[in-house]
């Protein structure tokens, strides 16, 4: 199975996407925000991460703007209550692979999560 780095500012959100993930069988890793989220990619690799947008100190766009900067293949699936079609189509410039509506269901969480570790190149 996968490695999944959660990264979101809301404990309880953490606690809701890990419990999804471990359910199926895959590790998690949490972050608080997005600098925190980098700091564990210099020593971990996760399989997939799954990031809130709106977090204090690095939001999701400037996670995904790093990532990509980074040359970055690990997709990311950007959780947020933003639907707006601009906010959409920023994160898809940015590289993210996949958007999901706060909050999700935890099928939704595992069939995102499961798209994403099929369709992984490193």
């Amino acid at each position: 199975m996968g490695l999944i780095l959660i990264t979101d500012d809301a404990a309880f959100s953490r606690r809701m996407i890990k419990k999804a993930i471990q359910q199926s069988g895959h590790e998690t890793l949490e972050a608080a925000n997005g600098r925190e989220c980098l700091d564990l990619l210099a020593n971990h690799t996760p399989d997939c991460i799954i990031s809130d947008l709106l977090m204090p100190e690095m939001d999701g766009f400037g996670l995904l703007k790093e990532l990509r900067d980074r040359g970055s293949k690990i997709p990311v699936i950007i959780l947020t209550a933003d639907i707006q079609e601009t906010a959409r189509q920023h994160c898809e410039s940015l590289g993210a692979f996949m958007l999901l509506k706060k909050p999700p269901k935890a099928p939704e969480i595992i069939e995102a999560v499961t798209q994403a570790l099929s369709t992984k190149t490193n």
